[in-house]
């Protein structure tokens, strides 16, 4: 049986090289492709990451911490896009990256890589597909420059995690813009933990599964049950599980949110799986200061 290790798997594929190859002779082509690869193997080296296969227009590597390879991937872009155009085209970049396990032995293989090019494969030219298991190892800092996919509800087959993209270069709150920024912050508390959600710390995941920010142990809860972002306005529950969860405000009243969102306003409770009006322990209690 293989050797594996866990690691954060990027796979990179320039895109445009075809039509490059269509406007110039092959030697003209292929020096325009091996260009932006150099300056693509640089980023990786720069940020700590191993190259594990690179062929004339993709690369795979791995990075011991996710955010050298979100770091990477946004570097990544920005140098592939600074390139001039090669009479009238642009080359561009798609990358995906997820942490799982990779084979140590051989050719590189493993589900972390098959995971990372179906990412790769479903984004656009400039675009990084991050899945849900890298997010949770991001730090604060590299948290900031994620969103939420556009397209609700995107899915990889006999992939469970919710899937994001850059939205940004890093060390940039790119998801609240310098204009309307939230001046406020959500305080998240569940049994003695307290969690602050604000510009440095803007996505925060709940759910059964250790690595979750809140973990919230009890059979009724998802694994991955839901996730407070924090955007221009203002901080909203999105509901990811089966048994939906439930936000009572100051009130009294309650909703249970299934497959969809809801703003938090004021104070109040969230139940992961349960009525946030009975007495449980697991409860998470929130307020807008």
């Amino acid at each position: 049986m293989a050797q594996q290790r866990n690691a954060c798997m990027m796979y990179a594929e320039l895109v445009g090289g075809e039509r490059l190859a269509a406007l110039l002779s092959e030697t003209e082509a292929g020096h325009a492709i091996e260009r932006s690869m150099n300056r693509i193997e640089r980023v990786v080296e720069g940020q700590g990451g191993e190259i594990l296969r690179r062929a004339t227009d993709e690369i795979c590597a791995a990075f011991d911490r996710c955010d050298g390879a979100v770091l990477a991937a946004s570097e990544m872009i920005d140098r592939v896009a600074s390139l001039p155009p090669v009479r009238g085209v642009r080359l561009g970049i798609r990358i995906g990256l997820h942490h799982g396990a990779i084979d140590v032995d051989g050719p590189p293989s493993g589900e972390a890589l098959s995971v990372a090019m179906r990412l790769a494969g479903m984004a656009h030219a400039g675009q990084a597909l991050v899945s849900g298991a890298t997010v949770l190892l991001l730090s604060a800092a590299s948290r900031q420059v994620i969103r939420e996919r556009d397209e609700p509800g995107l899915k990889v087959e006999g992939f469970e995690w919710p899937v994001f993209a850059l939205s940004g270069r890093a060390g940039m709150a790119t998801s609240v813009p310098p204009a309307a920024r939230v001046s406020q912050r959500l305080r998240l508390r569940h049994q003695q933990d307290v969690h602050l959600i604000e510009e440095l710390r803007p996505i925060l995941l709940l759910g059964r599964e250790m690595g979750n920010d809140v973990v919230v142990i009890d059979p009724r809860t998802s694994r991955q049950h839901a996730r407070v972002e924090r955007r221009r306005e203002g901080f909203f529950l999105v509901d990811q599980s089966t048994n939906g969860t439930f936000v009572a405000n100051e009130s009294g009243s309650e909703q249970c949110i299934r497959g969809g969102e809801a703003l938090l306003a004021g104070q109040g409770r969230i139940g992961c799986g349960f009525s946030a009006l009975e007495v449980e322990r697991d409860l998470v209690f929130f307020e807008i200061i």
